[in-house]
């Protein structure tokens, strides 16, 4: 019964990443070809605008950080259970700690929006550019939290792909038909600007109706009053713990760019940003796959099968370090090629940054696994560590960025991330919430650097035989990408298959999920 239960999640699964990933490319997409539309259309001034509102929308949101991912912990065993009731109530105390934000947000706009002419002095545009874009995503924002919260059920019940179709599959149409505003109608922001608006309440009536259509239960009014709020008091003390983590999280990504700004020019700053939009290309394509099993973690820990546990957990660990591997020697070896090509040589940095920024990418993405079965354990109450983290990525920033300005600012960022999240949060998963040995995760983590490191020198090895310049035209370069991280999937995957277990065990188990869906099982 659990082996059956272990491949239902594992078919839930790749639909949600399958469903995710397509969507995100999609989204991507459109993303780079209406960047393209609406700076010809709208021009680097409004951009800017809508970007700076968005910044200060973002600031004001800091005040959601950790309800959400709180109320799916707190759901994943009312779920497991079928309890409706529990369900319900817990749904309702987020609409109710939602609208409390939401009220935070509205008075801290209001006190917001006389320092508008003071915010935007440089800007050129007349000053109701600046209320009508912030207000419209002002508006935007609040529907999350009268209205959209509720989608936290379908992400916490494995249904995440039916948040990408009836949710953001609407956005994406959203963004089209505002390039088709910005490329055919007079007054093109202002079509940009009703569209965001009209958009925003569509996709906001799709959620409902799915939630709604999927747990008809959930129509049903829930009082939140004082005896409900006692009821679950792990939710507020998760939602505190989280906040702090967020918090820590928020100010080290803010932080970065600042320092990198203090330490180096703005053009370093710009050719880094081209830089940036690669890597966090790749992370969203990752993020995409890997964030929507996090509702099976949390279904499979609810189970409570300890066993089962820990060797889910050294499966989607090697897939990770799999797929990562294979981002990370396509960012080595194409990633220059790709900026000639894309904007010239003269935007190149040097080989010893294109290093730095590919190990910041490789911890960054690595830790996901970690990450999704801490939050699916609820294990938030180390809030000292984000601020440790925080400090030890300041200091050392400081330290080494007067030295060696960018690549100290990102040498900065391994320090904090080795020290923090690849020694203390394994240790805390492993001895807190998984019951193990925390030499297990780190014996796996040394295990799987070895079989990358070895994998890298073959693959080098075989890329050397290539003899395609991958700067010469977009078809060598397509041509090139193709035979260099074809040849070194081939051999890393074979490396990882023949030396640890987890790669074998997962890849019997999506054959036998495959067999099971063909049976009709």
């Amino acid at each position: 019964m659990a082996e059956q239960g272990s491949y239902a999640r594992t078919a839930k699964s790749l639909k949600n990443s399958l469903v995710a990933i397509v969507i995100q490319l999609v989204s991507l997409l459109v993303g780079f070809w209406s960047r393209k539309v609406f700076l010809d259309g709208l021009g680097t001034e409004i951009l800017g605008l809508n970007t700076t509102a968005a910044s200060l929308l973002n600031f004001l949101n800091l005040a959601e950080l950790g309800i959400s991912s709180a109320i799916a912990v707190t759901l994943y065993k009312p779920l497991f259970d079928s309890d409706r009731k529990s369900i319900r109530e817990i749904v309702a105390l987020q609409g109710w700690l939602y609208r409390r934000v939401a009220l935070i947000i509205i008075g801290a706009s209001l006190v917001l929006l006389p320092f508008f002419p003071r915010i935007f002095s440089k800007m050129e545009l007349p000053m109701w550019y600046a209320y009508a874009s912030f207000g419209v995503l002002l508006f935007s924002a609040l529907l999350g939290y009268f209205v959209n919260y509720k989608q936290v059920v379908l992400a916490a019940d494995q249904k995440d792909y039916k948040i990408q179709v009836s949710y953001r599959l609407i956005m994406i149409v959203k963004v089209l038909a505002q390039m088709a505003g910005v490329i055919w109608l007079s007054h093109p922001y202002v079509w940009w600007l009703v569209f965001e608006a009209v958009f925003a309440v569509i996709a906001a009536a799709a959620l409902n109706f799915t939630v709604h259509r999927n747990y008809p239960y959930m129509k049903e009014a829930c009082v939140v009053d004082r005896g409900l709020r006692a009821r679950y008091p792990d939710v507020i003390t998760k939602i505190k713990q989280l906040f702090v983590h967020k918090i820590g999280i928020f100010v080290t990504l803010q932080a970065m760019p600042l320092f990198i700004y203090a330490f180096t020019t703005l053009t370093t700053v710009a050719i880094y940003g081209n830089y940036l939009i690669l890597t966090n290309s790749l992370q969203s394509l990752l993020l995409a796959l890997f964030t929507s099993i996090t509702a099976s973690v949390g279904n499979m820990i609810a189970e409570g099968d300890r066993s089962l546990i820990l060797k889910v957990f050294r499966e989607l660990f090697t897939l990770r370090f799999f797929i990562v591997g294979i981002c990370c020697f396509g960012l080595y070896y194409l990633t220059e090629p790709f900026i000639r090509l894309w904007i010239g040589g003269e935007y190149l940095l040097d080989n010893t940054t294109l290093i730095l920024i590919i190990a910041v990418f490789f911890l960054n993405n690595i830790r996901t696994v970690v990450d999704i079965f801490i939050n699916s354990y609820g294990l938030f109450r180390d809030i000292w560590a984000p601020i440790v983290e925080a400090v030890i990525f300041a200091v050392a920033a400081l330290l080494l960025g007067r030295s060696y300005g960018l690549n100290g600012v990102l040498s900065a960022a391994v320090i904090e991330l080795l020290l923090i999240i690849y020694i203390w949060r394994p240790y805390f998963l492993f001895r807190h919430g998984m019951g193990q040995r925390a030499s297990i995760y780190f014996g796996l983590f040394f295990k799987m650097m070895i079989c990358l490191a070895a994998a890298f020198v073959l693959g080098t090895l075989v890329t050397r035989l290539i003899h395609i310049d991958p700067s010469a035209g977009v078809l060598p370069f397509t041509g090139y990408a193709i035979l260099s991280c074809g040849a070194f999937s081939l051999i890393y995957f074979a490396i990882i298959y023949a030396s640890e277990k987890g790669m074998r065990t997962l890849v019997r188990r999506l054959a036998n999920t495959y067999t099971n869906k063909q049976r009709g099982l």
